[in-house]
């Protein structure tokens, strides 16, 4: 009876150990890759200073309908980011972390559900390695660390698609009753994302679920299923989720839908306009990078997958499902005139589950292949960081801390994938191998705890404003009379943020005192002759500008024009 009893003990006290050790590991990842170093950088770019300044608007006027960039109406965007960051900077104060967590929520929520998704369509095996691969995705760690529309949008879609599949019966397992009931829940949740998504980002939305669902209708025949979702349950929870700010904005802004839909949507998609343009191929690099350091993993699944596709002519409706979402993404945002690496987010979690569940169902047979592209893509990684910390001294601008960050997490990649290429064919064993091979994320995760010291190498001064806006505090300068010259407008947005006040620049032909700000250190070349130019102590080495007081000359001491030279 001992001899019998023992090794059960010892199997559930193992398989007991191995779910402590993927709790953790899934936990920790979660946590790192979307919540730590929100406020590692103050804001950068032209959009997050913006951005953060129409949620702090809201929060401290309490208007809540009309964006205000600057006291004056701002329609680029639909509010809900606004609403999210608003209420952080109500909850916890304003900060970087508070206006970028909306967006590490948003991430997070999107992962738990395709994890459920992953969960009904594929089992446990693939759901716990989506936990742990998508969040670890370059793409979804930076865009859950912008102060940005892109991540809150993809979110709310992504789990809309979550609840559409659930609609259209693709979740259904031997559990499921026989008889279909109407899923009312599942409706109304649709309804209810696929409107937080309009709020997101605007139409945009209605046209991605709806090309995905065509697509595979189309190839699937279900049309009586597709048509399922437009159900009056999810018609009436889209409504009243997505038109009221619409219809409330309209009234009180007459030009609101000109501006939001015919320049910020209609002209953006089918113009240069914006000046966001590349090549029909963009998207292909960019997915690239986005899906490091799974990059080989995924183009893996793509030859394989292709492969075992081709042979026995058919696919699962589930995966059908999530090629249509994909694809069609990445082929609406392809046709488009304005292209930005944010507009493809949506189609990352789908693409990461079908690698997710190619790995796991196709990589023991294929041994050989996946083990020669993942170690492969890791031993051109570590070439890479020897690249990197040989040429590093010799690039002009560039700091040995920067060489030594920048190789170290490029190492760490190249250590992710060897560990994933050794150990997860080898999952067929024990839990605790699996746990093993799980393991692969861990040098992702010290990766990224060396994100602070890269960026703060890679910029020879602070990119935002926040060290700027400390040192004018410091020195007593009015924000009001604050002028820039030679300034990015990202870095201008930011500063003016920081400040509470927008900071214009400087007009040659409008010239009026107060303080300039300028990159440049001859004050005198800038300035007309009427105007006196005298440089205030400020601290270069932090800030990268200079700083001069600039007042008009009494007639007294301006020079006589009229007496020759």
């Amino acid at each position: 009876m001992t001899e019998t009893t023992a090794p059960i003990v010892e199997n559930l006290r193992t398989s007991t150990t191995a779910r402590i050790g993927w709790a953790v590991l899934i936990a920790a990842t979660l946590y790192v890759c979307y919540f730590s170093h929100l406020g590692a950088i103050g804001f950068v770019g032209p959009d997050e200073p913006r951005y953060a300044w129409i949620a702090r608007d809201m929060a401290e006027t309490g208007d809540w309908v009309t964006p205000r960039l600057y006291g004056k109406p701002w329609f680029e965007k639909p509010p809900l980011f606004y609403w999210g960051a608003a209420l952080c900077f109500k909850l916890f104060g304003v900060s970087e972390a508070a206006a970028r967590l909306p967006s590490a929520i948003s991430a997070l929520l999107a992962t738990l559900a395709m994890a459920w998704l992953a969960l009904r369509l594929y089992g446990a095996e693939t759901a716990r390695w989506l936990l742990l691969l998508l969040p670890t995705t370059v793409g979804m760690i930076g865009f859950s660390h912008a102060a940005a529309t892109d991540m809150p949008f993809s979110g709310m879609l992504t789990i809309a698609m979550v609840c559409a599949a659930v609609v259209l019966g693709l979740t259904r397992n031997e559990n499921t009753p026989i008889l279909p009931r109407t899923p009312w829940l599942a409706l109304i949740l649709f309804g209810f994302f696929l409107g937080l998504a309009v709020l997101a980002k605007g139409p945009a939305a209605v046209i991605l679920f709806g090309g995905a669902i065509l697509f595979w209708a189309l190839f699937t025949k279900r049309w009586r299923d597709a048509f399922r979702l437009l159900h009056p349950a999810a018609i009436a929870a889209f409504c009243l989720t997505a038109l009221p700010w619409y219809v409330l904005c309209a009234r009180r802004n007459p030009d609101f839908f000109r501006i939001f839909m015919i320049e910020h949507n209609f002209k953006r998609y089918l113009t240069p306009e914006f000046q966001h343009i590349q090549p029909f191929w963009f998207y292909l690099p960019v997915l690239l990078v986005m899906l490091l350091p799974w990059t080989a993993v995924m183009l893996w699944a793509a030859i394989e997958g292709g492969s075992r596709i081709a042979e026995s002519k058919r696919i699962s409706p589930g995966t059908l499902f999530l090629l249509s979402w994909s694809g069609f993404v990445v082929l609406f945002f392809g046709l488009s005139q304005s292209k930005l690496p944010g507009y493809i987010l949506p189609s990352i979690a789908a693409i990461c589950l079908i690698v997710t569940h190619a790995c796991v169902s196709m990589a023991s047979a294929h041994l050989k292949s996946f083990r020669l592209v993942v170690i492969t893509a890791g031993v051109i990684l570590f070439f890479l960081f020897s690249l990197i910390r040989v040429a590093t001294p010799h690039v002009s601008q560039a700091s040995e801390k920067f060489g030594v960050m920048a190789s170290l997490i490029i190492a760490l990649m190249g250590a992710a994938n060897i560990s994933f290429g050794i150990f997860y064919p080898s999952c067929s064993g024990t839990d605790l191998r699996k746990l093993l091979a799980a393991s692969a994320v861990v040098p992702i995760l010290l990766a990224l705890s060396l994100t602070d010291g890269l960026l703060s190498s890679y910029f020879r001064w602070d990119p935002s404003g926040r060290s700027l806006s400390e040192e004018i505090r410091r020195n007593g300068i009015p924000s009001q009379e604050l002028l820039v010259r030679a300034m990015g407008r990202g870095q201008r947005y930011s500063l003016s943020f920081y400040l509470h006040n927008e900071v214009t620049e400087w007009e040659a032909d409008h010239p009026r005192n107060g303080y300039l700000l300028s990159g440049g250190k001859y004050c005198r070349g800038m300035i007309g002759a009427d105007l006196t130019c005298e440089e205030i102590p400020f601290n270069l080495e932090k800030t990268g500008f200079f700083l001069y007081r600039i007042e008009r000359r009494s007639p007294d001491t301006l020079p006589d024009r009229r007496q020759p030279h």
